[in-house]
């Protein structure tokens, strides 16, 4: 089992930055790819990036590209989402997430299905 808990969510301005953290506990995080993605009200789940175990391959959706960064810290079992130039549409609940499958380096699954575990959430609003 892991259990993750995301933080660093808030209210933010249009153009502003924030980063959200995603601590793990339980089964060896390093062997995991890490995964965000996010729910804005009415909407569908969206992948919003995804690093890979030992962070080899990193990948990001179409949206996000260029403002956001994924990394990972395996010796604080944490997981940060860095957003710069944010814009009201980024805004959603953000959700970390972990895949299970003990993959390759270079596994970066891209779909919420490929994901074993899930936190609760951390609410991120952009201002105009």
């Amino acid at each position: 089992q892991v259990q993750l808990v995301e933080s660093g969510g808030g209210l933010v301005q249009t153009g502003g930055s924030l980063r959200v953290s995603c601590a793990a506990s339980g089964r060896s995080f390093s062997s995991n790819a890490m995964g965000w993605f996010r729910q804005a009200p009415g909407k569908e789940r969206e992948f919003v990036a995804v690093i890979s175990r030992s962070a080899l391959r990193t990948e990001y959706g179409d949206s996000v590209k260029g403002r956001f960064t994924i990394s990972r810290d395996d010796a604080k079992n944490t997981v940060y989402l860095h957003m710069n130039s944010l814009k009201p549409e980024d805004t959603a609940v953000y959700y970390c997430s972990a895949d299970g499958s003990n993959g390759t380096p270079w596994h970066a699954p891209q779909f919420a299905t490929a994901y074993d575990y899930w936190g609760q959430g951390t609410q991120v609003t952009v201002s105009s």
